[in-house]
């Protein structure tokens, strides 16, 4: 089995909530995680999502500079896409 993992970067304009964090997260920039695993078997290389992971600063000394929150890829997509309607100035 192989695990690909990639690292991206998303940047809110507006304060957001996700369903699986506490609270509403401020606006800025945030690491994203992904992990796919490659499906075996088949006659081309593709690969199924099995985590989707979103990193934020920790609240406290007391934590991990880092924590990081499974969340759904759909609920993210929804929530940068609500962040972008709220940006867009209408005339």
């Amino acid at each position: 089995m192989t695990i690909r993992t990639t690292r991206t970067t998303v940047s809110f304009a507006n304060a957001f909530t996700l369903r699986n964090l506490d609270g509403v997260q401020p606006a800025g920039e945030y690491v994203v995680v992904v992990d796919d695993e490659q499906i075996e078997g088949l006659s081309r290389i593709a690969y199924r999502r099995v985590a989707t992971l979103f990193q934020t600063p920790a609240t406290s000394a007391s934590r991990p500079l880092i924590q990081s929150f499974s969340i759904s890829q759909t609920e993210l997509d929804a929530a940068l896409m609500k962040d972008r309607d709220q940006t867009i100035v209408r005339h």
